[in-house]
C-alpha cells in the first residue's frame, strides 16, 4: 500500500512551528523581558537535593506587576573587593563543613536562591540580620520592607562600613553587588527604587544571612538592640 510521508512530515512540521509561535507569544504576554532570560539558562545542582537555576541571578529584580524602575544604584566607595584583603579570612574547606549546600553556593560562589523560597523571605520578627560567614550585622529589622521581589530587601544597612559595593556587568546588564567588607561573602545587590528616606533597595539572599533576635544576648552578654 502507497504512503504519502511527504504530506504528512509537512503537516507535522506546520504544527510544530504554529505550536511554538503559539507558546513564545503566551510568554511575550506574560512576562517582561528580564523574567524571561532566565528561562533560557539550565539549572544545575548543588549539593544533593538543591537546585538553582544558573542565571538566577539575573532576576534579583521586583515582579513585573512592581511599579517601580528597575536601575542599579551608582556605586558608592566600599572595601575588601578583593578576598584577599578581607579583615576575615576563612578557609574553603572550613566554609564548606560550616555552611549548607545553598549558603555556600550564594556567598562563595556569588550564586541566587529561588524567589519567595528564602527563609527571611517574609520573616518579620524584630531583630538584626548578620553575615551568616562571618556574623557581621549588616541590618536591623526596621529597615526590611516588602518589594514584592521574592528576596529579603532593606533600605537601609547598620553602619556604612559594613558591606562592599562592587559593579557587576553579568547577564549583559549593570548591576551593583553587595558583599560583606568583613569576609567578602556575596550577598546581593543594591538598586535605587526602594521607599524613603534612603530611596535603595537592598536586594539579599536569605541564605546570606543569620538572624539574631531583639533583646538576645550578643557577645560580652549586651542586648543588641
Amino acid at each position: 500500500m502507497g504512503s504519502v510521508p511527504d504530506k504528512t512530515v509537512t503537516i507535522n512540521c506546520a504544527m510544530t512551528v504554529f505550536n511554538i509561535c503559539d507558546v513564545l507569544i503566551c510568554f511575550c504576554f506574560l512576562f517582561s523581558p528580564t523574567q524571561l532570560l532566565p528561562l533560557f539558562f539550565a539549572s544545575r545542582s548543588v549539593g544533593e537535593d538543591i537546585t538553582v537555576m544558573s542565571a538566577f541571578n539575573l532576576l534579583h529584580l521586583v515582579t513585573k506587576s512592581q511599579p517601580v524602575a528597575l536601575r542599579a544604584c551608582g556605586l558608592p566607595s566600599g572595601s575588601c573587593r578583593d578576598k584577599k584583603s578581607c579583615k576575615v579570612v576563612f578557609s574553603q574547606q572550613e566554609l564548606r563543613k560550616r555552611l549548607t549546600p545553598l549558603q555556600y553556593h550564594v556567598t562563595q560562589e556569588k550564586g541566587t536562591e529561588s524567589a519567595f523560597e528564602g527563609e527571611y523571605t517574609h520573616h518579620k520578627d524584630p531583630g538584626i540580620y548578620k553575615c551568616v560567614v562571618c556574623g557581621t550585622p549588616l541590618f536591623k529589622s526596621e529597615s526590611k520592607f516588602d518589594s514584592g521581589s521574592g528576596w529579603p530587601s532593606f533600605h537601609d544597612v547598620i553602619s556604612s562600613d559594613a558591606i562592599t559595593f562592587t559593579d557587576d556587568f553579568s547577564y549583559g546588564m549593570h548591576r551593583v553587588e553587595t558583599s560583606c567588607s568583613q569576609c567578602g561573602a556575596h550577598l546581593g545587590h543594591i538598586f535605587d527604587d526602594g521607599p524613603r528616606p534612603t530611596g535603595k533597595r537592598y536586594c539579599i539572599n536569605s541564605a546570606s544571612l543569620s538572624f539574631s533576635p531583639a533583646g538576645g544576648p550578643a557577645p560580652g552578654g549586651r542586648a543588641e538592640l
